[in-house]
């Protein structure tokens, strides 16, 4: 929690600038050195000092070492360092010349001290900073290895509803006692849909093509389950350039829609668009659905758009955008992914 991050940081600093006044000698006899007119300032200059050292030490962590140092602007970096160490060494300087009268300000002492200490706060840091952004990616790797864990079997066992093939298989049953000519191809649809949930959706990435034709399959098989008691409008651009994809990234959206998009829906429409505005993926997938009945949810029909949401957040981060609404009896998913 943020709170016990705060507390720690509070009881680290408070514990450093401590030591001076924990570790001085203890005189004997009330043998004590004749007060110094000057030491009320001193401890003011201490603790100002101390302010300013904390203030370095985060402004080097958060903002120097992720905007200079990651990006590789080592002079911009330095710069950057000696302009913060002439501030601190002004700083002395002035605050002698205003408020210590009694004490000789020493150039040398003072710029070797600060220079020393400079060093330690930068390197304190540095490191720190490092070894946080370490620690935080390689949790997001090891979240991201749990999660893929998670959802293969997710993927390969149940990202097309059962009760969506176990229809498909009876329409070709139906198909094969009419002699359809439609029986042929759609079992090669069904085929090139298997084929791809079996083997390359091991893939970490695909083509996109290889994402829109698996879609496209679906989406017609589907079509012909529901023939038509349902309008679908399908939209589907193969960009020219080779963008690649997370394998079954897509399918949830577009198999909600027909789950609950169907059904004892008045009109019932799905709208399944997608577009590539280099280097971004627009997907849009509408569909209507009642909000007073509730369907009876099967449970093994995909991984669930929460699922959907967390491995976007993995995989993209933040060159993605998600918004699910409903309105109007509309149901509306629209995401956008900044492909490489």
């Amino acid at each position: 929690m943020k709170w016990v991050t705060v507390m720690l940081h509070a009881a680290a600093w408070i514990l450093l600038f401590s030591l001076p006044f924990l570790l001085r000698p203890v005189y004997e006899n009330n043998k004590t050195p004749a007060p110094n007119p000057d030491q009320k300032a001193f401890t003011i200059l201490y603790f100002s000092n101390a302010i300013l050292w904390i203030g370095f030490f985060y402004l080097n962590a958060h903002l120097l070492i992720p905007r200079l140092l990651y990006r590789r602007k080592y002079w911009r970096l330095s710069g950057m360092l000696f302009l913060a160490l002439l501030c601190l060494v002004s700083f002395g300087w002035l605050y002698f010349k205003l408020f210590i009268v009694h004490t000789e300000f020493r150039w040398r002492n003072s710029i070797l001290f600060t220079i020393f200490t400079f060093l330690f706060f930068a390197a304190c840091s540095t490191a720190y900073q490092m070894i946080r952004d370490k620690i935080k990616a390689d949790g997001i790797l090891k979240e991201k290895e749990n999660e893929n864990l998670k959802t293969e079997l997710s993927l390969l066992r149940s990202q097309v509803s059962p009760h969506f093939m176990f229809n498909v298989l009876n329409n070709m049953v139906a198909l094969a006692r009419k002699q359809s000519e439609q029986l042929e191809p759609s079992l090669i649809k069904l085929s090139a849909l298997m084929r791809y949930m079996l083997y390359e959706a091991d893939e970490k990435t695909v083509p996109l093509e290889k994402e829109i034709e698996y879609l496209q399959s679906y989406i017609d098989l589907q079509q012909q389950r529901f023939g038509n008691n349902v309008k679908v409008n399908v939209s589907l651009e193969v960009a020219e350039n080779q963008y690649k994809i997370e394998p079954m990234l897509l399918i949830p959206f577009v198999e909600n829609a027909f789950k609950h998009g169907t059904g004892m829906i008045e009109d019932a429409r799905i709208d399944i668009e997608l577009r590539t505005k280099s280097p971004v993926l627009q997907f849009v997938v509408r569909n209507k659905f009642n909000a007073v009945s509730e369907e009876i949810k099967d449970k093994t029909s995909g991984i669930g758009l929460t699922n959907v949401k967390r491995r976007l957040n993995l995989l993209y981060g933040g060159l993605h955008s998600l918004l699910i609404t409903k309105k109007d009896d509309w149901f509306l998913v629209s995401l956008q992914i900044s492909l490489h």
